[in-house]
């Protein structure tokens, strides 16, 4: 099977590597060359031979932009896999101008970050038809330890964003939590361990432990791209009351007004921290 992965970021160049790594014949493409052994820099032959293209970029706009290149070549017997957070509206649009060249459309957002990528633990959460699912399917399961079909299109994204809006409500508890114990004199090594038994510990708490405790904020999954999730999944709300979530939006408003873009979303922890400790 070919397979093209468009977006070799700090998610799409594991996956890409992965399926390379499985014998299948991949070829990857990204808006700034990379020295990847599959790296090509002629997307459209990449579109145009594959049976399967997965995009997993930053944004909408940036969906907008590989599919304004590759949309000319795309045809029927196609399946492309839409992995990029956006929202519902964005991803219906996308499957328009997709399935209008004859080419199946799959949205499939995911739950994980780099670690789980690289340890093949990806959750998916698909929409779109049934059979589309089942010709991706092998594709997917060698990415992932679950695959869920959430319903029809647009359904997933909105997921996504759900769960999204949680962990960085999660996380922002948890930072305001260990800021306050760690005033009140109280260890690193206490706290997490008073923390397992808690009925509160969360899978966040986890797999952020060492970054909290190290204040390593290299990026898993960067401030920016949860910012970018919090701002669509408020649009998408609309009138819909989200008081935390737009809270929080603030606060990472203000971490990338520091220029804390690229770090890890953890890095949020220097805005409640002493000064000489930032």
């Amino acid at each position: 099977m070919k397979i093209s992965v468009f977006g070799l970021g700090i998610i799409g160049s594991v996956w890409a590597e992965n399926l390379h790594r499985d014998g299948y014949e991949v070829r990857g493409w990204n808006r700034t060359p990379k020295r990847l052994p599959f790296f090509t820099s002629d997307i459209r032959t990449a579109a145009k031979d594959a049976e399967i293209i997965i995009i997993v970029v930053a944004d909408p706009p940036a969906v907008q932009d590989v599919l304004d290149k590759i949309l000319p070549v795309l045809h029927m017997g196609q399946v492309l896999i839409q992995s990029s957070t956006i929202s519902p509206k964005a991803t219906l649009d996308f499957a328009r101008q997709v399935q209008k060249t004859g080419a199946a459309f799959l949205e499939a957002p995911f739950m994980g970050s780099k670690p789980a990528a690289e340890q093949r633990k990806m959750v998916f959460y698909v929409g779109g038809e049934k059979k589309v699912l089942e010709t991706a399917r092998p594709v997917l399961e060698r990415l992932s330890s679950a695959i869920l079909h959430i319903g029809p299109l647009g359904s997933a994204s909105a997921l996504k964003l759900a769960m999204n809006v949680n962990i960085a409500l999660v996380m922002q508890g948890l930072s305001e939590s260990i800021t306050f114990a760690r005033a009140a004199g109280i260890s690193d090594d206490t706290y997490f361990a008073a923390l397992k038994l808690n009925v509160s510990n969360s899978g966040v708490a986890t797999l952020k432990e060492a970054k909290l405790r190290n204040r390593d904020f290299s990026p898993q999954f960067s401030l920016k791209h949860m910012a970018k999730d919090l701002r669509l999944a408020l649009e998408a709300a609309g009138d819909l009351k989200l008081p935390q979530a737009q809270n929080v939006m603030r606060i990472y408003e203000e971490g990338l007004k520091r220029g804390w873009a690229d770090e890890d979303f953890t890095v949020l922890l220097r805005l409640l921290e002493r000064a000489d400790m930032r």
